[in-house]
């Protein structure tokens, strides 16, 4: 008997399934319910892995009560789908049409199941992706304080004010959130014993990278956007760039990395031999990000704080 695979797409108002191969398809409304009928089906179709598409956070209701169900879940990056309906001559673009070709990528493509959040994960990542807008707002409010008309400026000052206000307002949810979870609470003292990684490094890393500490160094690095990849053709020896992962995660190791390259010595060292290799500013501080990411992931998985012994790999870990 074949490997089934289900295709998930995911709207405001309805999910489109597939089953590949055979092609069956259905609709469930996006609803408590009509998820509880979609993983009731699901199950009994017995399938390899059941994948959805990012959809800005539309999808995670249905991913988490497909992965409670003990379903394997994968949720894929939707430009890599749509590359791959292309490569099938998939032009034509429908609800229906989508989570056939899903379905169809989950079998040649085989995604790797992935860690699904639970409702208090949830609560912590909308806290840090609101925290995230309400400073981009306030950026551009502060933008515009240079060529604002008088008539306005006083309303423009209060409303910065206010914002400045609410980001510590969720600053402090943030900690209160991590600090009502033992498993958080242990998790951030480990991080923040790293200097150079504050309160809004741990906090990114804890709400978007429930992974951290469960997979390997190139894995993490992986989902966090730091792996290099190759740009060669022929004789043609292309810059090896970075692509891809989570934009959350990766900004948030940019500044953290930026901290350490000045103020942690063992960065500082790194960084600085880096520079004087000729390397550029980009270069070196991305490389920074991903020496500290892989050692983040290792003091979880090891379950350690912070030594300097983490930023060589080959001497055993001190205790």
């Amino acid at each position: 008997m074949s490997e089934k695979y289900v295709g998930i797409d995911v709207s405001k108002a309805r999910l489109d399934v597939a089953i590949w191969p055979g092609g069956e398809s259905w609709e469930e409304e996006h609803t408590e319910a009509g998820i509880a009928g979609l993983v009731e089906k699901a199950r009994k179709a017995g399938p390899q892995i059941v994948v959805l598409e990012a959809t800005g956070g539309l999808e995670m209701d249905v991913a988490v009560g497909l992965a409670q169900a003990g379903l394997a879940v994968a949720v894929v990056n939707p430009r890599q789908v749509r590359d791959f309906a292309k490569s099938l001559g998939k032009l034509a673009k429908t609800d229906r049409i989508d989570a056939l070709v899903l379905a169809r990528f989950a079998d040649a493509v085989q995604p790797e199941a992935r860690f699904m959040v639970d409702e208090q994960q949830q609560r912590l990542s909308a806290l840090v992706a609101r925290r995230r807008q309400v400073i981009d707002m306030r950026v551009a409010e502060k933008n515009r304080l240079c060529t604002v008309h008088e008539e306005v400026r006083e309303g423009l000052e209060l409303h910065i004010e206010w914002l400045s206000k609410e980001i510590e307002d969720l600053d402090g949810k943030i900690q209160e959130e991590i600090q009502s979870s033992p498993f958080w609470r242990e998790k951030e003292q480990l991080l923040r014993t790293v200097p150079g990684v504050g309160p809004v490094a741990s906090a990114t890393l804890l709400a978007e990278l429930p992974e951290l500490g469960h997979l390997n160094r190139k894995q993490i690095a992986a989902l966090g956007g730091l792996a290099p990849f190759n740009r060669d053709s022929g004789t043609m020896k292309g810059k090896r760039c970075i692509w891809g992962g989570r934009v959350e995660v990766r900004t948030s190791l940019y500044m953290a990395a930026l901290s350490a390259s000045r103020f942690n010595p063992v960065f500082k060292e790194f960084y600085d031999r880096l520079i004087k290799q000729g390397k550029v500013f980009k270069v070196a501080i991305t490389a920074c990000m991903r020496k500290l990411l892989t050692i983040l992931n290792a003091m979880l998985k090891a379950n350690r704080p912070w030594n300097p012994v983490f930023a060589y790999p080959k001497p055993a870990l001190v205790p």
